[in-house]
């Protein structure tokens, strides 16, 4: 579990692809430490699982659920990454829930100046329209953030859901590169998922089969 406060922005220095999966090479300071085998680490908010690591660096392996479901399969060596360590249970919870989960990809389809900050519009599946509100919480490449708005799609319209990002989040995370095209991870609020579930029982038929895709969806490495 992680709380969407990114530790430090890491490098991809390493990429093996293969058949059954990816492993990546990751240059950090921060989150080696400490650090140890079997530990949870949050790249880009996948939730992905150190198989070695040394003073500068960490490596994790991603199998094919993940590669299908997240935007990993784009990244480049050089290439910028948010990195979070899983919370303890006396952390700070200074964000929100966050699992590391993924459950779909967005496109960034707007970037606006509102006074010293940026708000940024997102474009995603309306299907997952259920799972966001105004001022609910979202995690974008393992960032928590706020939705600021999100109009209700109509029929089978894509869902647009825009956020606000401070000076301080743009410069502690790979957000500045953000631009209309660009690709990020999307996890909704794992609260809403357990709603959803509960509800599923009273839903139609539609909502029924998005509030199960989304209650089940893993992509952990």
């Amino acid at each position: 579990m992680f709380s969407g406060i990114v530790e430090e922005v890491g490098q991809i220095t390493e990429i093996t692809q293969t058949a059954d999966g990816c492993r990546l090479t990751i240059g950090a300071k921060k989150v080696v430490n400490p650090v140890n085998l079997g530990d949870s680490i949050s790249v880009d908010g996948i939730c992905l699982t150190v198989v070695s690591f040394d003073s500068n660096s960490f490596s994790v392996e991603a199998v094919l659920e993940t590669m299908r479901r997240t935007k990993l399969g784009e990244k480049k060596v050089a290439d910028g990454v948010n990195l979070e360590r899983a919370v303890t249970l006396n952390d700070r919870m200074g964000g929100h829930l966050v699992t590391g989960h993924i459950d779909a990809v967005a496109t960034v389809s707007k970037v606006e100046d509102d006074g010293f900050s940026k708000l940024i519009t997102f474009e995603l599946p309306g299907e997952l329209a259920p799972f966001f509100v105004p001022k609910g919480s979202v995690a974008i490449d393992g960032v928590s953030l706020t939705v600021v708005d999100c109009p209700v799609p109509k029929g089978d319209d894509n869902l647009y859901f825009s956020v606000a990002l401070i000076p301080h989040t743009l410069d502690a995370t790979t957000f500045k590169s953000l631009k209309p095209g660009v690709k990020v991870n999307i996890e909704t609020d794992v609260i809403a998922r357990y709603v959803a579930r509960w509800l599923e029982p009273h839903l139609d038929e539609k909502l029924k089969k998005v509030a199960a895709k989304i209650s089940s969806g893993v992509a952990k490495g």
